[in-house]
């Protein structure tokens, strides 16, 4: 089956990360789907760029948002320029394509004073859930790591003698991310009460059942706290990611160090931060222009 081709393309020649290929694989499946269903196409190497368009109609009537559409019809594009290099096809159906306008939505990170409101909460003795938590939020505003990152974390990522952490990102990509003496503690906390949690997993993060930590699981604790001290709309490990590059930038970090710790492969992905920080740029210049009205 060519989708099953693609998949493997995709794990074992571009070695991209499973939830990655899940993510491809969903998407797919649906379009094959809608193809069986409108027009009795089982054979996706057939298909042309108005029984696609259908598919986005049909998306679009869904209530499927613009930019979950065009990321779907990405995956679609790179299976179509798949099946032109195995020689399937010939044209790529969706080679004039054009994006739907989608509206950005700024991301409002968290300021100082939310994100240290949250960390004090975790004061005197801590039980097994309240110490993992805490480490929970310490990673992610000390490291930048992604959601997933942070769940897939083994024990033996963790470098307490060189005081770092050992991240697998997007394509399997490896980082090395410092950590701060702060979180040191928390970690050191953490892994003495994790040795009480019967459990064969090499996962750092457990459940007290001793399970593997999952993705809702994480956004519960991150929304869960920061609800007590945050009246931002949006309260996710995600932001706490802006909050983490803001803030790097905001103290004076070059763009390529945070580039390297955010794990993006290109300056452009790392620049959306730079909008957040527009606040220290209009402080830098104004102390710095000749022309500036300085008090």
């Amino acid at each position: 089956m060519l989708i099953n081709s693609f998949l493997d393309y995709l794990n074992l020649e571009r070695n991209y990360s499973k939830l990655t290929i899940v993510a491809y694989e969903k998407d797919l499946n649906g379009f094959l789907a809608h193809c069986k269903n409108e027009f009795e196409i089982e054979d996706l190497a057939t298909v042309n760029y108005a029984q696609i368009r259908s598919w986005i109609s049909f998306l679009v009537t869904n209530g499927i948002s613009n930019a979950t559409i065009n990321r779907k019809i990405s995956s679609l594009k790179s299976f179509y320029k798949f099946l032109q290099k195995i020689g399937q096809i010939k044209t790529n159906p969706l080679a004039k394509h054009r994006a739907l306008k989608t509206v950005k939505k700024v991301q409002v990170p968290f300021i100082y004073k939310e994100i240290n409101a949250v960390i004090d909460v975790f004061d005197g003795d801590l039980d097994y859930t309240s110490i993992r938590n805490k480490l929970i939020v310490e990673l992610f505003y000390s490291t930048g790591m992604r959601r997933a990152e942070l769940i897939h974390l083994k024990s033996s990522d963790v470098d307490l003698n060189t005081a770092s952490l050992k991240v697998i990102g997007k394509r399997n990509k490896e980082r090395i991310i410092p950590l701060i003496p702060s979180v040191i503690e928390t970690l050191k906390s953490y892994l003495s009460e994790r040795k009480k949690i019967p459990s064969n997993e090499d996962y750092l993060f457990l459940t007290v059942k001793g399970n593997k930590i999952y993705e809702t699981l994480v956004y519960r604790v991150i929304n869960g706290y920061f609800s007590k001290v945050s009246t931002k709309v949006k309260k996710s490990p995600h932001i706490l990611r802006h909050s983490f590059a803001t803030h790097l930038l905001n103290q004076g970090a070059d763009l390529n160090s945070v580039k390297e710790l955010l794990g993006h492969s290109s300056l452009a992905s790392t620049q959306v931060y730079t909008h957040n920080s527009l606040g220290k740029i209009k402080e830098v210049y104004n102390q710095a222009h000749p022309r500036s009205q300085k008090k």
